[in-house]
């Protein structure tokens, strides 16, 4: 019979450490628990390089739960530097991604409040404080952003950025086909 545990055992361990080194790749990633990713996604675009952002865009974030403005329009291609002013009292974050994503993550969020955002495509502002987001933006369509922090999002803190045509191609961001 002990024979027979040993082995149990042994076999056991490797189960449980075969699942922790990969689960380790996982959180290296920048992937959640429930399996989304933060950083670079290309049905958005891509974080941008400072140098190749041509336009600065501010973005206030309010108590009242919105953003000004909610509405931004851009072009494809285009390289945008968000500077994000929270003018509450309250802390407010903005993150950029599609209304899926938005709703995957505003659930997370949910069940995880504390949660700060510092990746490419999303940011936490603490009140009366100020942060960036250079982003280019792809192909036309939309993308939108929304904060959050618990409630926020329900309370309808959310909005869009427009993305028509191409830039020029003399004016790409210095990237090849």
């Amino acid at each position: 019979m002990q024979k027979v545990i040993f082995p149990l055992k042994r076999t056991l361990c490797a189960v449980f450490l075969a699942a922790l080194y990969a689960a380790v790749p996982a959180y290296a990633s920048g992937d959640h628990a429930d399996g989304h990713q933060h950083g670079e996604n290309t049905d958005i675009g891509q974080a941008g390089q400072p140098d190749k952002a041509k336009r600065t865009v501010t973005i206030t974030m309010l108590d009242t739960m919105r953003f000004s403005p909610a509405r931004i329009r851009v072009r494809g291609g285009e390289t945008v530097r968000f500077q994000i002013y929270n003018a509450g009292k309250v802390k407010h974050e903005l993150v950029l991604g599609t209304q899926k994503d938005l709703r995957a993550h505003n659930a997370f969020m949910q069940k995880n409040p504390d949660m700060e955002h510092e990746d490419d495509n999303m940011v936490t502002v603490q009140p009366g404080q100020r942060s960036e987001i250079i982003w280019q933006f792809g192909k036309a369509g939309t993308v939108h952003f929304a904060c959050l922090q618990p409630s926020h999002y329900d309370a309808g803190m959310k909005g869009q950025v427009a993305i028509s045509g191409r830039l020029p191609h003399d004016a790409h961001d210095g990237h090849s086909h």
